[in-house]
């Protein structure tokens, strides 16, 4: 008979049991999933808020730039405090601030309104992602189990595939019910109240001691090996390449989907999802690839379906868009693997989650800044098959630097 507690040997307390873990496991993967899948509600829902309010498309870019801003703030001065504060008390709240950014929308669809919810969600984001990325592996690793790297894999999976399945939800909701702009912001109202709830039960992985342990609070810094600094630096701009093929798709793949003859929510919201999916899958797929061929399979994968994807405007074909966007997808969840795990062989025991934060500012900055150009652009009346094309053109030349700057470094160890 499987036992749901143990006493603890030093304190006699009764502590959870493997049962209590292995539900918490799955409570919290459903809540990062949710967050997750949140954020990218409103990509099928840009072209809704623009035919209402008659809003140029730099509108659109400020709201998804702003979700971007707030997620780095959030990961520098938030993501760090799990640590010792414990996992329950950071992502409780960050699920609680994204459940008041989606009854915001709820109340109120106004452009006004989305903006100031996209920055309630990124700051929520940034403390989710990198607290239930250490909940999930601290719960497995108290469970009997044969597989070690089952944590990452449902990490990321929550991650990249929430990212894709909030645009896929969201794209069926618009094209099934009614108040399009409402009813999917109700759902995930309910979703994310229900999860905050029911993540206050799962154990916490944080020993009482460290959480009792009064320190000076500071903000997470961003750690450059002195000594590898040359190809530190090729992961943090290989970081900056891959977001922005992400931000590309996250903000304006439902307006480029219009200028090609497919318009609605459904087309977008599926398009980011096949992205988003793609990218998950390769990271799943390839996780016991070494980086360094982590690196190098994304170069030439994201290479090739921005390639693609900037031909696919060029030739008004929905086709090569989309074909050449779920490669890019593969060759980003590579890309990014290989860039993270790059960064932590990099640093020092004691500045690993330093060394990676400075990889995801670089991401952020990049989801953020070419989607913001694009939008620039587009509202001073530069057509998408200009602008996507130039945005893919700059890619592949920062990819084409990180290449360089790999082939003069060295070999990281694994």
């Amino acid at each position: 008979m499987t036992t749901t507690s143990t006493d603890h040997p030093v304190t006699g307390r009764t502590t959870p049991g493997p049962r209590r873990h292995r539900v918490g496991f799955l409570l919290v993967a459903a809540a990062f999933a949710t967050a997750m899948a949140f954020a990218t509600v409103p990509t099928p829902l840009w072209a809704l808020y623009r035919e209402r309010d008659g809003l140029p498309t730099v509108v659109v870019t400020v709201a998804f730039a702003v979700y971007a801003a707030g997620v780095a703030v959030s990961l520098f001065t938030v993501g760090h405090l799990s640590d010792h504060l414990g996992r329950r008390l950071v992502l409780v709240p960050a699920l609680a601030l994204e459940a008041v950014a989606a009854l915001l929308l709820v109340l109120t669809p106004d452009v006004v309104v989305l903006v100031v919810a996209r920055v309630l969600t990124g700051l929520a984001v940034g403390a989710v992602t990198p607290t239930a990325t250490a909940w999930l592996a601290e719960l497995h690793g108290r469970t009997p189990s044969t597989r070690p790297g089952t944590a990452a894999v449902v990490a990321t999976a929550a991650n990249l595939g929430g990212l894709g399945l909030g645009s896929l939800l969201a794209g069926f909701l618009v094209g099934h019910l009614g108040d399009p702009l409402r009813v999917p912001h109700l759902l995930f109202l309910v979703l994310l109240v229900v999860l905050a709830v029911a993540v206050r039960t799962v154990p916490e992985t944080v020993a009482a001691d460290v959480r009792a342990e009064h320190r000076p609070y500071r903000v997470q810094r961003v750690a450059v090996p002195r000594d590898a600094r040359g190809r530190y630096l090729a992961a943090a701009l290989a970081s900056f390449g891959l977001f922005a093929v992400l931000g590309l798709f996250s903000s304006l793949a439902p307006s480029v989907l219009s200028t090609l003859g497919h318009a609605g929510a459904v087309p977008g919201g599926a398009t980011a999802f096949a992205v988003f999916g793609a990218a998950a899958l390769s990271q799943v797929l390839l996780t016991r690839l070494h980086p360094d061929h982590q690196l190098r399979l994304g170069l030439v994968l994201t290479s090739a379906g921005v390639l693609v994807l900037g031909a696919g405007v060029l030739a008004a074909s929905v086709v090569l868009f989309v074909g050449g966007g779920v490669l890019a997808g593969a060759g980003v969840g590579a890309l990014l693997k290989g860039a993270l795990a790059t960064a932590v062989a990099l640093a020092p025991a004691g500045a690993r989650g330093e060394a990676t934060a400075g990889v995801f500012l670089a991401g952020y900055l990049g989801m953020a800044v070419p989607a913001l150009a694009v939008g620039v652009s587009s509202s001073a009346g530069v057509a998408f098959a200009v602008s996507v094309p130039v945005l893919a053109g700059v890619v592949l030349l920062l990819l084409g630097a990180v290449a360089v700057a790999l082939r003069a470094t060295g070999r990281v160890r694994a």
